[in-house]
């Protein structure tokens, strides 16, 4: 008897070892990310990240609200898709305790018409279709005020301001503020006839060019920055701060750079 709980116990030392591999698990990150352009970039950055001993693992995303409810439940270690504002956004719906170590990169947002080719050409009523995600409203009302399509309050900040602050529309343009921003390229191809809002990583994804085929577009001047997030306890932790590190290095901005031609602008590095 004796003998058989030797081994049961010596088994059970043996599991933990297999089980418990503390070391590699610190060792192994594992990060969500839109998959395009954020996926790309991470993969390019694996390798560095390798000869640092820490291994990189990307779980690719479509949408904008499942990295971040995977991040709170501990099924990442951190994710790679969002500026701060709709981090921010989402932190005051949620109370999720998230936060986010440094910016990667700036996504300049366009506009794009299969139908209409200039500013001056904009037909009366032309229908405005853009994201459901509240906290880019603000960015693309003041893109169009920029551009001289139309006025905001001047007392509202213009990063929160919504359709309702308008307050001048000479072109009468029909802001539609209801559309998943995945399936806005493919209501560009469509919708010939009006203006369509999308975000640079769904327009590389649907191989569009933001610097050629964008009616107009952010300039690399936009304040919405493409962050690191983490769990708030995690902002610290080792292993993310060498991945940011990696991610600001030359070799990794330069890609970003060269790969991007300018429709995804690096940012915190050495560019």
């Amino acid at each position: 008897m004796k003998k058989i709980i030797g081994i049961l116990s010596l088994l059970v030392v043996l599991t933990l070892a297999a089980c418990g591999g503390a070391d590699s698990d610190e060792n192994t990150i594992t990060v969500g990310a839109s998959s395009v352009p954020h996926a790309e970039i991470l993969e390019e950055a694996a390798p560095l990240l390798e000869e640092e001993g820490i291994t990189l693992v990307v779980e690719p995303y479509e949408d904008y609200v499942l990295p971040n409810d995977d991040l709170a439940s501990g099924e990442l270690d951190a994710n790679y898709f969002q500026h701060i504002p709709y981090l921010e956004q989402t932190i005051a719906d949620t109370g999720y305790d998230l936060d986010y170590i440094d910016g990667i990169h700036v996504e300049p947002i366009g506009v794009y018409s299969k139908g209409v080719t200039s500013l001056e050409d904009i037909p009366e009523g032309t229908e405005v279709l853009l994201s459901n995600s509240v906290p880019d409203h603000g960015r693309i009302l003041g893109l169009f005020e920029e551009v001289g399509l139309i006025t905001l309050n001047p007392e509202v900040d213009k990063g929160e301001a919504t359709i309702e602050d308008i307050v001048e529309n000479p072109n009468g343009l029909v802001f539609e503020p209801d559309y998943d921003p995945a399936f806005l390229p493919e209501l560009y191809e469509t919708e010939e006839n009006t203006l369509v809002v999308i975000n640079t990583n769904y327009a590389i994804g649907a191989e569009l060019n933001p610097l050629e085929d964008a009616l107009f577009l952010e300039d690399e001047n936009s304040p919405y920055v493409n962050v690191i997030a983490v769990r708030s306890e995690d902002k610290d932790n080792e292993a993310l701060n060498k991945l940011v590190e990696i991610l600001h290095s030359e070799e990794i901005q330069n890609y970003i750079l060269e790969e991007f031609e300018g429709a995804v602008v690096p940012v915190g590095g050495n560019n």
